[in-house]
């Protein structure tokens, strides 16, 4: 059965996943770094490793993201929007629409019944409401970003945080800090001004249930719990969200497109 690969160069990961005969078989997932080029054939070779492969195994393979590009090695390169549909319609064949916060943009798309992307927006402009976002706020709390979500369930009354500029943001967060505002609570604030920026966005295109995010802050259940508060439905999360976008496109050099 024919084996097919998708890199994902994203800002802050590199992601890679293997199908045989349209089949999951494996994904990997480290930092990117300032080298583009080398963090995706890295990312590529481990997994290969991991799994017992060959490069000389792999029928296709496609590239997305932002350094999709500076993959040389991928047949070809295709963009993030229909790569993470893809993936999203892999992970959860009923998915219509998907909402993908990633390092540094974020992005929403509706899909026809058949998969197809019929709309989409993003941000790509601003790092607000994204993982960086997130990390510099994390920073500022001397808090572990991985306890964020967590932490964020606990909160009594979630603070205002009346900018997502991330500079503005941080000296609200400070702020807050200094007049013996809650961690949990400062962190709850935080995660419902992301929901409210998301949202506002995804709203434009009409989202159609059901809704399945991706992106590595798909992994925050209180971004996840704040975007089902302010959209209005349930936002489905599967274990392999981080890594949809290399899924996708893998699923698109199987279908060969």
């Amino acid at each position: 059965m024919r084996l097919t690969a998708g890199i994902d160069i994203g800002s802050m990961t590199a992601k890679a996943a293997i199908l045989k005969g349209g089949k999951l078989l494996g994904t990997r997932v480290i930092f990117t770094g300032y080298n583009a080029e080398a963090a995706g054939r890295r990312v590529f070779d481990e997994l290969l490793a991991e799994l017992g492969l060959s490069s000389a195994e792999i029928a296709r393979i496609i590239a997305t993201g932002y350094g999709r590009k500076s993959v040389s090695m991928a047949d070809k390169a295709v963009t993030e929007i229909m790569c993470h549909a893809a993936g999203a319609r892999f992970l959860d064949h009923s998915v219509r629409s998907l909402i993908d916060i990633g390092g540094q943009d974020s992005k929403a798309v509706v899909m026809d019944e058949n998969g197809r992307v019929v709309n989409f927006t993003m941000n790509d402009k601003c790092a607000a409401g994204t993982g960086r976002f997130l990390e510099v706020m994390a920073r500022a709390l001397e808090a572990d970003l991985d306890a964020f979500g967590a932490l964020s369930l606990t909160a009594e009354r979630p603070a205002k945080i009346s900018s997502l500029c991330t500079v503005f943001a941080e000296s609200e967060v400070i702020s807050l800090i200094a007049k013996g505002e809650t961690r949990e609570n400062i962190i709850a604030g935080i995660h419902e001004a992301i929901a409210s920026r998301v949202s506002a966005m995804a709203n434009r295109i009409g989202l159609i249930a059901p809704v399945l995010m991706t992106g590595g802050v798909a992994r925050n259940i209180g971004v996840v719990r704040a975007l089902e508060k302010v959209i209005g439905m349930p936002v489905v999360v599967s274990p392999q969200a981080q890594v949809a976008g290399a899924i996708g496109a893998a699923v698109l050099a199987w279908e060969n497109r």
